[in-house]
Order: C-alpha cells, then sequence, then structure tokens
C-alpha cells in the first residue's frame, strides 16, 4: 500500500493510492511552525485511527496489509526541515515504509500537470508559485509568508480585509456585516494575530466571509485587487527571470482552496495581467494518485 499526504499550513490530506475515493483529514503539519512531538502527536491521535480502519478496508480487498511508501508533500517542507517530518512518520505511522518528503510545491506541480511542464501556483491559507519542466522545480519568487508576501492567499484576504475594515477604506455596511456575522472585535483580533500561535491560519478562517459577500462591489474590488499582487508580485517576475514569452509563460495552473473557491474572481484578475487559467485544482490529490500509480521515485 502506498500513502499519499498533501499538507497546507491549515489541513493536511491523506489517501491511500489503491483508494483515492477515501480521505482522511488531520489538522496542518508544518515544521517551520510546528516541532517533532507535535507533528507526532498529530499523526498519533488524528491520522493513525482513521489510517488503520481505512487499511483494513483496503487489505480485505487488495490482500496487502502493510505501508510499502508514503509520500508526503508538505508546506515548510524544506530540505532541512524535511527530515523532521520523515522522523515523525517512521516513528508514528511505519517503521518499515519507504518515506519521501518534498515540498507542497511539488506535489502542486505533479498534481496539477502530471509530466508536462507549466507555471504552478497554490492559492490556500498561504500562497506560491513555480516553473515545473515536467520533471523538477525550478525557482520562483519566494513566498515569503504571511507578513512579508503570501499575495492572494487566505491569509493575506484575511488580513487585508480586517485591516481595510478598522482603517476605514471599505464601505460602512460590509463593516456592520463583518462585526454582525464573525462577532469579531479589534481587541480579539489584535490578540489572535499577535499574540497567540498559527496567526496565518487565523487569518485565513476569516476570508469566507469574503466569498458569502464577494457580489458587494467593495468585496469584489477588494478580491481582484488581491489576486492582481499575486499576479504582479509573483507570476510577472517569474516570467521574466525566465526569458520566457511563450504559451507556457501564458497559462498559469492553480491548486488550493482560494484558488478553487474564488476562481471566477482569479480568471478576471488573471485576464487584466494577460494570462489564462489552466488547470484547477482544490487538492492535487487525485493527480497524485495517477503519478505515483507509475511507481516512480519521488
Amino acid at each position: 500500500m502506498t500513502l499519499i499526504a498533501d499538507s497546507g499550513s491549515t489541513k493536511t490530506a491523506w489517501c491511500l493510492a489503491e483508494d483515492g475515493n477515501n480521505i482522511i483529514y488531520t489538522q496542518g503539519i508544518n515544521p517551520f511552525q510546528q516541532d517533532e512531538e507535535t507533528i507526532c502527536e498529530i499523526l498519533r491521535k488524528e491520522l493513525m485511527p482513521n489510517l488503520l480502519t481505512l487499511r483494513h478496508k483496503e487489505s480485505s480487498v487488495t490482500g496487502e496489509q502493510q505501508l510499502s511508501a508514503i509520500y508526503f508533500y508538505g508546506a515548510g517542507c524544506t530540505p532541512e526541515k524535511a527530515p523532521i517530518v520523515a522522523s515523525c512518520l517512521k516513528k508514528s505511522v511505519s517503521a518499515t515504509a519507504q518515506i519521501h518528503v518534498a515540498s507542497d510545491m511539488l506535489g502542486a506541480a505533479r498534481g496539477a500537470c502530471g509530466r508536462d511542464a507549466g507555471i504552478v501556483c497554490i492559492l490556500g491559507t498561504g500562497s506560491n508559485s513555480c516553473y515545473y519542466d515536467g520533471e523538477q522545480l525550478h525557482a520562483g519568487i519566494p513566498a515569503l509568508g504571511y507578513i512579508l508576501g503570501d499575495e492572494g492567499s487566505g491569509a493575506y484576504i484575511g488580513k487585508r480585509m480586517v485591516g481595510d475594515i478598522f482603517k476605514q477604506q471599505l464601505p460602512q455596511d460590509v463593516c456592520q456585516l463583518f462585526f454582525d456575522e464573525t462577532h469579531e472585535t479589534q481587541a480579539n483580533i489584535i490578540q489572535r494575530v499577535y499574540r497567540t500561535p498559527l496567526p496565518n491560519r487565523y487569518l485565513a478562517s476569516l476570508s469566507p466571509f469574503c466569498a458569502r459577500h464577494r457580489e458587494h462591489p467593495a468585496i469584489h474590488a477588494l478580491l481582484i485587487d488581491c489576486f492582481t499582487q499575486f499576479f504582479h508580485r509573483n507570476i510577472v517576475p517569474l516570467i521574466q527571470s525566465m526569458g520566457n514569452s511563450g504559451e507556457i509563460a501564458s497559462t498559469v495552473h492553480f491548486v488550493g482552496s482560494i484558488a478553487y473557491h474564488y476562481h471566477e474572481e482569479l480568471a478576471e484578475a488573471a485576464q487584466r495581467c494577460g494570462f489564462t487559467i489552466g488547470h484547477t485544482l482544490q487538492s492535487p490529490l487525485e493527480g497524485l494518485v495517477d503519478y505515483h500509480s507509475q511507481s516512480l521515485p519521488l
């Protein structure tokens, strides 16, 4: 059996390649934000009980019981941090499986493009972009995280929205709707952003307000500007660094919940910036199952 995981900062989706229809969700795993003990605890408490049930179900069909390989694609899984996740998987999931840990960016590229070349982006809690030649990633514009970057992400939209509300950049009716629906206060938002762990998750949790009121002209304008900033600050300089003005450079593929749920606004911003949207996937898992069904190494 082969276990495949796609992990962002908010949630991790897991599935057995032999049955990609059954997905297990745990909280996000990011070795930049969590230590080894925390990651192991998530695996033991949130993944393993459900995985054991799923493996038992699958083994009754295929006859296989043991995990032979684990492919984990995750946010924060740089070459320096990936060994932390690999160690946790070995300790808490399987001591015998071959374990491969790579960036969520590589997972997005393989899930969206397979073995075709293209520009691939992640728009979820955070954001990222790269050029993928069908085998390897080529250095893109650094994401820089929710404080310095992450344009177009859920955290960026949430940060921009609450900043505009408290600095009176949005109409009063939008501000009142926000307070009525979320019951948030300025003091609570400051507390959550500056004095509690994982503020990027919290900011991203505020972004669905924009989805509920996307038809309001002010919210629509805010969303278009957030996505336009993503193209201007990430894709345009990426293409300039590639020296490529052909079809690959004008078509951009996206993976992630924000790209999926705001597809119309993203496409409008792309058109304004001279780009077209290729594949848009909420999760790369389906594509990753296909990719690893050919049993190629990570």
